[in-house]
């Protein structure tokens, strides 16, 4: 069975699941969710809600990664840390896993949200429809640095 998530509010943990070769069609509603600066789930709409199969109480004090797919590398969310971190916005092509284990594939655009002093406090996160053509580069290109981890 897949890893072990701690959602850090209720202190259940909950097991994701091992990856089923099978997409999900993302048909472009809005998907926003909002973290910290520790990438803790603080909100996430019903349109995410539904995309990933979680419930609400699940989601809220769980890491963002509860939905990353194995088959993304490191270094991709590495890159995306440094850039919203120094407070600049992030665009990239993501590979996302469901509860059932199920992929889809999206655009994440994520900005960082600032107290009235300027200091970032979290982030906020929404999803496009990825062009296809794109998309099947960037899932090549993850292979490729997936073998190099």
């Amino acid at each position: 069975m897949g890893q072990k998530i701690k959602n850090i509010i209720t202190g259940k943990e909950i097991i994701k699941p091992d990856p089923i070769d099978e997409e999900i069609p993302f048909d472009g509603g809005v998907m926003i969710t909002e973290t910290d600066t520790a990438g803790i789930i603080t909100y996430a709409n019903r349109k995410f809600r539904e995309m990933t199969g979680y419930t609400k109480e699940e989601l809220i004090g769980s890491p963002h990664s509860i939905n990353r797919h194995p088959d993304m590398p490191k270094i991709a969310f590495q890159g995306m840390w440094e850039i919203i971190k120094s407070g600049e916005y992030w665009e990239g092509l993501v590979k996302n896993m469901a509860r059932s284990g199920k992929y889809y594939l999206v655009v994440v655009w994520i900005k960082p949200k600032f107290d009235e002093n300027g200091k970032i406090v979290g982030y906020i996160a929404g999803r496009k429809i990825p062009d296809r053509g794109a998309m099947n580069n960037a899932l090549q290109q993850y292979k490729e640095l997936k073998v190099l981890e």
